[in-house]
């Protein structure tokens, strides 16, 4: 028995060359692993972007045993699954869209078959090949319709990629932020349980010596077990903060973390401008609302292609078949030809067409709706960060004269006790009053920093832009 090989017809060899030498111009261009070059449209991946001075590698290895807020925010971008999953969609619609380009192209089957039969006196042998191209010429625009919409479902991803980074940046501050918050809780809560151990050590003096009174140690007592209690609460809702911030940068909660020094009071906490105009800013930068225009015009595009579905197409289809037969040693084969053109005329398909047509319509209402609601989000967002900021920057300004006023309050009730002139509740007021304003002016500076990146975030300008070590304002004072 001849090898198939020996059985294909000239034209089932000559239709591979004729039709590789018509798509060569193209083939030449295309990569083997993305022939229509969808790399190029794809997002980049979510990473923290920095001045180059900055000397910051994103995503890095980390080598340093204490975290600041640059490294927090790296990891968070880089490893937090959120921004991991939205990159991961970009992918899908990029890939989409060169699926929509590949509907352009022809399609190309190549068959080859072999079959024995025994059941019969006279064993036969079937070889058969077939090679087929089908080719859509024209179909009313629905393709391009498809590929519109895979594009603008493309420009949607990236911009919820985009919205999804700014989220998770912002939620990585408010997390460290809070870490650091609770850290500065807690020495503050240290600071007073000294500062109530000291008074109660006082009033003990004094009650052995005779000149206090058993009511004195009593209270000192009691303000000194009170701190204790606090610090104790403090020290727990730090350990809880801890367990955030692990889980935000994409680590278990129980990932053990160092942090460094509490940050700088800023030295100028200044205004953000008009708020009219940062709305203005807001409606043309927010990637969310972006990614609303775009899922508009993908419903469009929708409606295009359900149209172009029930009008007629134009294909073109050309093919080559054989098949041999060996019966007992007579071989019988035969061979067929064809090239034509097909046109495809839908005539009726239960008004199902019709109904598509309206379904597609009314998704164009619902995502014009759905981004009409987010254009007024967009508006409450920058006015409540706003209105948020201006409170922290004159929280921060009464804060620092609160604190100055306590330790002022706080020095003269101890140096009056101690001199035997003052009482021991005036005492153990100034020192709780000068825990609370110490703990207040450090949680009114950490505010301000997450207030200014809300801001940021509610505009879409929240970048690594703000955590850049080149642009910060010089610290004036410490936290702690």
């Amino acid at each position: 028995m001849r090898p198939i090989s020996a059985f294909l017809s000239p034209a089932v060899l000559v239709l591979p060359i004729v039709l590789a030498g018509t798509l060569a111009t193209h083939a030449l261009a295309f990569d083997s692993a993305d022939p229509f070059g969808t790399k190029t449209i794809t997002p980049a991946p979510p990473r923290l972007a920095l001045e180059p001075e900055a000397r910051f590698i994103p995503c890095a290895p980390v080598e340093t045993t204490r975290y600041g807020v640059l490294e927090v925010v790296d990891r968070a971008l880089c490893a937090n699954p959120r921004t991991r999953e939205a990159w991961a969609n970009a992918r899908v619609q990029a890939a989409q869209v060169g699926v929509a380009q590949a509907d352009f192209l022809p399609d190309l089957d190549g068959r080859i078959g072999a079959s024995r039969s025994t059941g019969s006196a006279d064993p036969s042998t079937q070889n058969s090949t077939s090679l087929t191209l089908s080719w859509l010429l024209y179909d009313f625009g629905a393709r391009a319709a498809n590929l519109e919409n895979a594009r603008q479902l493309l420009s949607a991803a990236a911009h919820t990629l985009d919205a999804t980074v700014q989220t998770v940046f912002l939620d990585a501050l408010r997390a460290y932020y809070a870490t650091q918050a609770a850290r500065a809780a807690v020495a503050a809560a240290e600071e007073a349980e000294r500062a109530s151990r000291e008074s109660l050590v006082a009033a003990e003096m004094r009650y052995k010596v005779g000149t206090g009174t058993p009511a004195d140690r009593l209270q000192a007592q009691t303000a000194w077990s009170q701190a204790t209690l606090t610090r104790i609460r403090a020290e727990g809702i730090l350990r809880s903060a801890y367990g955030t911030l692990a889980n935000v940068m994409g680590e278990d909660a129980n990932r053990p973390l160092l942090l460094e020094d509490i940050p700088k009071i800023p030295a100028d906490a200044r205004g953000e401008g008009d708020v009219e105009t940062l709305i203005q800013e807001a409606r043309s930068r927010r990637p969310e609302l972006k990614a609303a225009e775009a899922r508009v015009d993908a419903a469009r595009a929708s409606v295009d292609a359900t149209r172009a579905a029930g009008k007629p197409s134009l294909a073109l289809g050309a093919g080559s078949s054989w098949q041999g037969t060996d019966t007992g040693g007579n071989d019988f084969s035969t061979r067929s030809n064809s090239i034509g053109l097909t046109l495809s005329i839908p005539l009726f398909s239960g008004f199902e067409t019709t109904y598509n047509v309206r379904t597609a319509e009314a998704r164009v209402d619902a995502a014009s709706s759905l981004r009409d609601n987010v254009n007024l989000q967009v508006a409450l967002d920058v006015w409540t960060a706003y209105q948020d900021l201006t409170t922290s920057r004159q929280t921060l300004t009464a804060s620092a004269d609160l604190l100055a006023s306590a330790e002022q309050s706080e020095r003269v009730a101890l140096g009056r006790y101690k001199a035997g002139v003052g009482n021991i509740l005036d005492l153990l007021n100034a020192q709780s009053a000068l825990a609370a304003a110490r703990l207040q002016r450090i949680q009114a500076a950490l505010d301000w920093y997450v207030a200014r990146a809300s801001l940021a975030r509610s505009i879409g300008t929240l970048d690594g832009s703000l955590l850049d070590p080149t642009t910060l304002a010089p610290p004036t004072e410490s936290l702690r």
